[in-house]
């Protein structure tokens, strides 16, 4: 079950966000929506399902009724709503003063505040969307890229739902039958051979693990990643920063040491967000200002999923990048061989690191879009996108439960274990698949996942 039902109420919120704008859009669901915004507002027509209403937002509170704005009403009739519940909205001007007077109207004829996610758990409950799709909204809403609203929107529309159906419903079938087998044994009704079980469990493990493979780049999506641009002073940092963000956005000067403390921006890079950091320079230093810099400089360079390391092509390497260089090897990094226009020749750099450097020039723009294309090639590692990919945590924990359970079940069918304990691991891994869409989940975690929506929606 998807948890408890709520009793049937009729809920009230404005949808818009807080403050002054074009339209303000006060939202009601519920047995009463229709009835209560027919006393809310004076209508110029009857409501009518799917047929938008002028109406005349009425004063009473000072005795004397006076139209202090105009409305268009629109009244969706059950179950054809985003809720399946009558559902009406009412777009006025956005003034949080007609706003909140038509909330609270709302409310004294007998709606109740909605809480955050309410509508949308409502559709929930009702079976119009499942778990995947309620998130998704949540996910289109705080959307930063065109990449993540086309995930969202993607999600929305139960692209995962589709993906996750077929092995659902082929574990289902799989766990009938040994059912079958049990019920049925002493009516000569043939047990299923361990080598069909076996190949039944693997043809559902391929297409659960290239689901859970998806996460690495659907995380990137959904959450992005952050990049930190280190090097020694005055080896162009703060420039290739700029130029990656694509505006003077921190300060660059010929004197060493004029980054002091942390620069960040966010930036969308083919539709990845992704935080850069433009660090101070690391040396060695005697002024307090300087070092506290470094000091965060060295704490971004731990912190980041990502680097990028900035040398000097018109320097030798000194103490300093060599142990830099050291200390990235084992980690995603770049290195951005600067001011390559000023020489000739290639800086040499250790043999370890040499297939991740590339010679730039944030003077004049070389090697910039390569060094974006290795940015994106890092943070992606070259995973494509799909349809239906992971995308958060919750998810990516189902599947790996689902798998488990999988592993546990073939595992026991090898070492020819009554089938009454596989039947115990495969129905893990139903219910593992189950919470994936909201079949089983518990109301706890029902209630937290709503709790991140923005009231109204």
């Amino acid at each position: 079950m998807r948890g408890t039902v709520p009793e049937t109420e009729t809920i009230a919120a404005v949808s818009t966000p807080p403050g002054r704008g074009g339209i303000g859009i006060v939202r009601l669901s519920g047995p009463g929506a229709k009835p209560i915004a027919e006393q809310l507002v004076r209508l110029r027509q009857p409501l009518d399902h799917a047929r938008a209403r002028l109406a005349d937002v009425l004063d009473e509170t000072s005795g004397d009724i006076a139209r202090i704005d105009e409305a268009v009403v629109t009244f969706f009739a059950a179950p054809n709503s985003y809720t399946a519940e009558d559902l009406v909205e009412i777009a006025a001007h956005g003034s949080p003063v007609v706003q909140e007077l038509l909330l609270r109207r709302a409310i004294d004829l007998g709606a109740r505040l909605a809480e955050p996610g309410e509508f949308t758990q409502r559709a929930f409950f009702s079976g119009r969307i499942d778990l995947t799709q309620a998130e998704a909204v949540r996910d289109l809403i705080e959307a930063q890229t065109l990449t993540q609203a086309r995930q969202a929107a993607s999600q929305m529309g139960g692209a995962l739902s589709r993906r996750v159906a077929p092995v659902k419903q082929a574990l289902m079938e799989l766990i009938a039958l040994l059912e079958a087998g049990i019920d049925f044994a002493e009516d000569d009704v043939e047990v299923t051979a361990g080598a069909e079980i076996a190949r039944r469990i693997g043809e559902l493990t391929q297409p659960l693990q290239a689901l859970g493979a998806s996460f690495a780049r659907g995380r990137i999506v959904h959450d992005g990643l952050s990049l930190a641009i280190v090097g020694r002073p005055n080896a162009g940092k703060s420039s290739l920063f700029n130029r990656l963000v694509e505006r003077d956005r921190a300060i660059v000067t010929a004197t060493p040491g004029t980054t002091r403390d942390l620069v960040t921006e966010r930036i969308s890079l083919a539709g990845i967000p992704l935080e850069l950091v433009d660090t101070a320079g690391l040396r060695e230093s005697a002024e307090e200002v300087e070092q506290l810099g470094i000091a965060r400089s060295r704490e971004a360079l731990a912190d980041a999923a990502l680097v990028l390391v900035v040398l000097d092509a018109t320097q030798p390497l000194n103490e300093e990048e060599e142990r830099l260089l050291t200390a990235v090897e084992g980690r995603p990094a770049l290195v951005a061989i600067n001011k390559c226009d000023l020489v000739d020749d290639v800086l040499t750099v250790p043999q370890t690191i040499k297939s991740r450097a590339l010679r730039t020039s944030a003077l004049t723009g070389e090697g910039i879009h390569p060094l974006r294309e290795r940015i994106l090639e890092l943070a992606t590692g070259g995973a494509a996108s799909e349809p239906g990919m992971l995308t958060s945590m919750r998810h990516h924990q189902a599947v790996a439960t689902a798998l488990d359970g999988l592993t546990s079940a073939a595992n026991a069918n090898a070492s020819g274990i009554p089938h009454e304990m596989i039947l115990i691991d495969l129905y893990r891994s139903l219910w593992a698949l189950d919470s994936l869409t909201g079949q089983t989940t518990p109301d706890d975690i029902l209630n937290l996942i709503f709790s991140t929506f923005c009231i109204g929606k």
